[in-house]
């Protein structure tokens, strides 16, 4: 296929990577990298038509293992990919295929919704080369817009942690069935920013929202089949360019520009789940569309035995070699991006071990964290990891370098086992509540390096953590098989809904137990979309593939979501309030400056835990005293919490930390949400129900 005439071509240059303009706007710089490759084209298709080829240029330049060109002539919007000729040589993990269109890896925009189709694979079903041509059906990268974007005063918000509550949410998910948006903004990035969002996050009090994949991803063939798609987005095939199919105009780059924009003019925050672990090219079988056309071996790691199969600790079928400096920088450029040019505040970062396997094992000092330490950008945003993979030494909570902040998946198991009323747990609940300094109290690590959380997108919502016992995913065609099967649940006596309203009068409790104990714990507090609502998935716990209501934002009023919202709320203002529940550093046990002891456990009788009582197999309550006398801003001396996790009623008698008498005033009560400022109390104690908290003020 020959050069379009219109187009003037010379050699460009190794850098930038992608497809860059330059400075005056006139040329177009290509510049990829295939350290085995033999000869790249740069392919142009229709604009109308994204399946027509109209015309090839083979990048005449080539420094080292980078491939370049400069294009005179060509328009912004053109829709391009490349094929790269090379080796067929699967035992040395060679496998070019130029019959395969290939997305630019820096690509910043991929044009509408990616999809499989049956002519990406390079191999067939019997594992033989299928030499298809995919150009039709391939991804399309989009020449980049010349237009430049107006921030005005825009800048990282650099929320403190002490401050920092992070909210979990899919961007279409939330606004998708929100009557107040208007119809064609629903499910979009629009439609996040949109006032009627933004005024619910405020009302809220959250801080930060962690949005879900937005990068570029495919929809996998086997969920096609189904007629269900890969709705969560961990199947990622451009870490530069936005989901095209979350914008409700043909630039998605500019609205996600205009989403963040607006969300920092309210002082919200944006941090991104980001997947670099693997991508959507799965096994070797997958469908060949970006880094193994490009490279193979120098994008993924291989299986040591094996170079014909790779070795995978993501279950996802491949893993991303950042062992190889190509493959790192790509990532680390990839993250610079999204700050410098896109404003994020921060990332989540799926299967984070998985970064920091050198070659196979996990380590602290891996190149990927310390080139992250070193840079003067990422250094200086929201890390937080997913410290846990697959593969062989996989579970590291609590091993992650001191910049970065840690999912708490210890808090959430034994949060669960306490509430459930599981033996032998009060000594570990306790230490969580306190900031697990068991993980985090070494490296120069606080109680804010822990993000506690309860639920999150993969698994049960809260709600059907109370009223399920096993998973349901029966929607998503897999015989229930998917799934995590051990969710530490229980339905009390019905699995799932139920019209029995003293069952459903205990999980609504039992949701603000949860709600309760993870806000007022020291650490980061991580709220699930809908959880403060109330949100059912029907029992689902693996609903990657559900984009329908079982996965969306439900919006519906009724009195059970309305009151736990309103509870949420008063949570957290609580929350804002009082610097007791969102220290800095661990909490001692010792007394502070002569007096109390920063924090006091107590048993229901007003006397101090005993090392014994910790592990009493029948015991499941405890209290605990704040000691606020030294924190300036704090309007409240002492802060009395009663948790029963117990099947019974007890009375907490309440502690006198000083000589003078104290005046107590109850501010949350789980069995009852809408006794709060009340209850002037200077008697002897305070009656807990089974399964409840109290948290009371002393003046």
């Amino acid at each position: 296929m020959n050069t379009p005439s219109h187009l003037n071509i010379s050699r460009g240059v190794s850098y930038p990577f992608g497809a860059t303009w330059s400075e005056d706007r006139s040329s177009l710089n290509v510049a990829v990298f295939s350290r085995h490759g033999v000869a790249v084209d740069f392919c142009i298709f229709d604009s109308d038509d994204h399946s027509i080829e109209v015309g090839r240029v083979r990048l005449p330049g080539r420094t080292g293992d980078v491939f370049h060109a400069e294009i005179q002539g060509i328009e912004p919007g053109t829709p391009y990919g490349f094929r790269v000729h090379g080796p067929w040589e699967p035992e040395a993990g060679h496998v070019f295929d130029p019959t395969k269109l290939l997305v630019d890896p820096y690509a910043t925009h991929i044009a509408g919704r990616s999809e499989f189709h049956a002519s990406l694979p390079s191999l067939s079903e019997e594992r033989e080369p299928l030499r298809k041509d995919s150009g039709a059906f391939a991804p399309k990268s989009l020449v980049p817009s010349k237009d430049v974007f107006d921030w005005g005063n825009d800048q990282l918000l650099g929320t403190p942690w002490w401050d920092t509550v992070v909210y979990e949410m899919h961007v279409k998910g939330f606004s998708k069935a929100k009557r107040e948006i208007p119809d064609e903004l629903r499910g979009t990035y629009a439609g996040l920013a949109h006032e009627a969002s933004i005024e619910y996050f405020k009302s809220l009090g959250v801080t930060a929202l962690q949005l879900m994949p937005v990068h570029q991803h495919l929809d996998d063939g086997f969920l096609l089949k189904r007629g269900l798609v890969n709705y969560w987005g961990y199947n990622t095939l451009g870490f530069f360019a936005p989901e095209a199919g979350y914008a409700s105009t043909d630039d998605p780059v500019a609205e996600f520009k205009s989403m963040v924009k607006s969300l920092h003019e309210a002082g919200l925050e944006v941090i991104l789940d980001v997947v670099y672990n693997h991508t959507c090219e799965a096994g070797m079988d997958g469908p060949t569309v970006m880094f193994r056309g490009f490279d193979n071996a120098a994008y993924y790691k291989s299986s040591e035995k094996d170079l014909t199969h790779y070795h995978d600790v993501t279950g996802c079928g491949n893993t991303v070699d950042m062992t190889n400096p190509r493959a790192l920088q790509l990532v680390i450029d990839s993250l610079r991006y999204w700050v410098e040019e896109m404003h994020v505040d921060g990332f989540r970062f799926d299967l984070a071990v998985t970064l920091g396997r050198e070659p196979t094992k996990f380590k602290r000092d891996a190149a990927f964290f310390k080139t992250i330490q070193q840079d003067p950008i990422l250094s200086r945003v929201k890390l937080i990891a997913e410290p846990w993979d697959l593969g062989w030494g996989g579970y590291q909570v609590g091993g992650f370098p001191s910049h970065w902040q840690e999912l708490n998946g210890k808090y959430r198991d034994v949060m669960r086992r306490f509430w459930r009323g599981d033996k032998r747990v009060l000594g570990e609940a306790a230490r969580r509540i306190t900031g697990s300094d068991d993980l985090f109290y070494h490296n120069q690590r606080t109680p804010l390096h822990s993000v506690n959380f309860l639920t999150s997108h993969d698994g049960f919502t809260l709600r059907d953590l109370v009223s399920y016992n096993e998973k349901h995913n029966e929607a998503n065609g897999e015989g229930n098989r998917d799934g995590d099967s051990h969710n530490t649940s229980y339905n009390h006596g019905v699995e799932g809904e139920t019209e029995d309203e003293a069952i459903n009068t205990i999980r609504r409790r039992e949701v603000r137990n949860f709600l309760t104990t993870m806000i007022f714990s020291q650490g980061v507090p991580f709220i699930t979309m809908g959880d403060e609502r109330y949100r059912t998935q029907g029992g689902s716990n693996n609903a990657y593939c559900q984009d329908n209501p079982i996965s969306w934002m439900d919006w519906a009023k009724n009195d059970a979501s309305d009151e736990l919202r309103e509870f949420v709320e008063r949570l957290l203002k609580i929350r804002r309030q009082h610097p007791c529940f969102r220290r800095p550093n661990f909490l001692s046990g010792r007394p502070v400056n002569g007096s109390v002891p920063d924090i006091s456990w107590l048993r229901t009788d007003g006397t101090a835990m005993k090392m014994d009582d910790w592990n009493l197999p029948n015991y499941a309550a405890f209290g605990f005293l704040l000691n606020g006398c030294t924190l300036s801003t704090d309007d409240a001396n002492w802060i009395f919490v009663c948790m029963n996790a117990s099947p019974s009623e007890l009375e907490f008698e309440f502690p006198t930390p000083t000589e003078a008498p104290v005046t107590w005033v109850c501010e949350i009560d789980t069995a009852d949400p809408k006794r709060h400022e009340t209850d002037f109390q200077e008697a002897v104690g305070t009656k807990v129900i089974r399964s409840s908290v109290q948290v009371w003020m002393g003046h």
